[in-house]
């Protein structure tokens, strides 16, 4: 059945539970809000959002040196207690995301809540002048715009990528499930990217792609 954008937002206020994972157990409930929400509570998932309001002021700061030591990230990843930060669980999801940055050649941001609003209005100055959209009706170019602004922002995300290890979820669904799964709110606080020779201009490895061969072989 089509699941309405308003029963995936009823099921998500009642749960504080991501919007894809609504959608999913919506899906495979069809449309059944109350088997839908009992899906959630068994995933672990149902408290998620509501988790992520309380202070995470542990954590660690995690690197990633990729093959060739000419990329390197660092980052730092956050929760409630030292005890979860030691956590197998916890280091391999900093970890994992510290090799999404590495993956991710366009991001640079942790959310499209941190971008500047001087990059949006200079996004939104770019694609409104574009030559596809001068001989449209304005309420068309103007949903075409939004839809255009919204994906380049999320390009410069990283809790917006899609997890390279599962490309069904994205990289702030996967800190939910790692909420869920050890009881404390995590966030990651800020991350930074070495390249070696900085902003020289030269010929670069395509670093997404060497990241994807690495997990293959694994």
């Amino acid at each position: 059945m089509n699941i309405s954008a308003q029963m995936v937002k009823e099921l998500r206020e009642k749960t504080g539970a991501g919007m894809m994972d609504c959608k999913k157990v919506l899906e495979a409930s069809e449309g059944n809000i109350d088997q839908a929400l009992e899906m959630l509570r068994q995933k672990g998932l149902a408290s998620a959002n509501k988790k992520s309001q309380r202070v995470a002021a542990e954590g660690i700061v995690e690197s990633y040196i990729h093959t060739g030591a000419k990329i390197g990230v660092l980052l730092e990843l956050n929760c409630e207690t030292d005890f979860v930060a030691r956590r197998n669980e916890f280091q391999s999801l900093a970890k994992d995301i510290a090799m999404q940055v590495v993956a991710s050649p366009n991001i640079e941001y942790v959310s499209v809540a941190d971008i500047p609003e001087e990059i949006i209005v200079e996004e939104k100055r770019i694609e409104a002048g574009r030559e596809d959209l001068a001989n449209k009706p304005d309420n068309v170019k103007d949903k075409i715009l939004k839809g255009r602004i919204e994906k380049r922002l999320k390009e410069l995300s990283l809790l917006d990528q899609a997890f390279i290890k599962q490309s069904d979820i994205t990289v702030e669904e996967l800190i939910k499930k790692h909420i869920a799964l050890l009881g404390e709110n995590i966030q990651l606080k800020r991350f930074e990217k070495f390249v070696v020779g900085g902003g020289a201009p030269k010929e670069t490895n395509n670093f997404a792609d060497e990241v994807a061969e690495i997990l293959q072989n694994k």
